[in-house]
């Protein structure tokens, strides 16, 4: 899993020359807009075939308890495309969808197949998969998961290649998928508010191993740091000619919160 770490080194020279755009951070401008942020990942139990390829159209949650047409929102960062299932074996897995979600309840998740499903045989044979009805309705699964404000999850589709390819009996194979799921919190994140504000410092959550995700406070000293996974990080308040600069030390962060720091007090002249 990558959560866009980057070694500190890249980032302040950027920041002393004037330019402010961090593309591995998120900066929150009101500290509270009521989302989350969904990975929708595949990984596969190991099959006794060479290849097992599914087609993936897009992917959608349901927000409902019941399961009315209407309650369905397609995720919009979607990388359909066909899969070997057997590529993601042995504890691999891949990104399939992401978004940014509405807090709340998700009960249901849906993957809309295409046709072009196979499975290709020990002995090199390629034979076309038949899917009874996951290229029309989907193959729909229960997650019953409740989102948090600003925190990331994932929904791990964990499937299970050698039950899902099922001999028809002539000769032909049929797709039947079966998924696992598994949906966890895997990042939390850090936020508070940098007074005075007009100093407009960067923010860096280093890890132990020096690896540093930045941010930015914005007009009224308010920052948010998401996607920051489960650790002990120094975060550290860097102004641009380094008079107001601020080291806050162990800072703890849970995958499943946002920390806040409060109010941050930079040091002034």
């Amino acid at each position: 899993m990558q959560f866009y770490m980057m070694k500190k080194k890249f980032f302040l020279p950027l920041m002393l020359s004037g330019l402010v755009w961090f593309s591995s951070c998120d900066s929150n401008d009101d500290n509270g807009t009521g989302t989350a942020r969904m990975e929708v990942r595949m990984t596969d139990a190991p099959g006794d075939y060479e290849e097992v390829n599914v087609e993936i159209k897009s992917v959608q949650i349901h927000r409902e308890d019941g399961d009315t047409e209407s309650g369905w929102i397609t995720l919009d960062e979607i990388h359909p495309g066909i899969y070997n299932l057997l590529d993601f074996a042995n504890g691999r897995d891949t990104l399939l969808a992401s978004a940014e979600l509405p807090v709340g309840h998700i009960s249901q998740i849906r993957l809309v197949l295409g046709d072009n499903n196979s499975v290709k045989l020990k002995n090199g044979d390629e034979i076309a998969l038949k899917t009874p009805s996951g290229q029309t309705s989907g193959v729909k699964l229960k997650i019953d998961a409740h989102l948090e404000d600003d925190v990331t999850y994932m929904v791990l589709l964990d499937f299970d290649a050698a039950r899902s390819v099922v001999p028809k009996g002539n000769g032909g194979y049929n797709l039947k998928p079966v998924i696992r799921t598994i949906t966890q919190a895997i990042a939390g994140g850090i936020k508070g508010k940098v007074t005075p504000a007009e100093y407009k410092p960067g923010i860096y959550v280093i890890s132990a191993a020096n690896d540093t995700i930045g941010g930015f406070a914005n007009e009224s000293g308010d920052f948010l740091i998401k996607g920051v996974p489960a650790g002990t990080y120094r975060v550290e308040f860097i102004t641009q000619y380094g008079q107001h600069n601020k080291t806050i030390e162990n800072v703890s962060v849970s995958q499943n919160q946002i920390k806040d720091l409060g109010v941050v007090m930079l040091p002034q002249e």
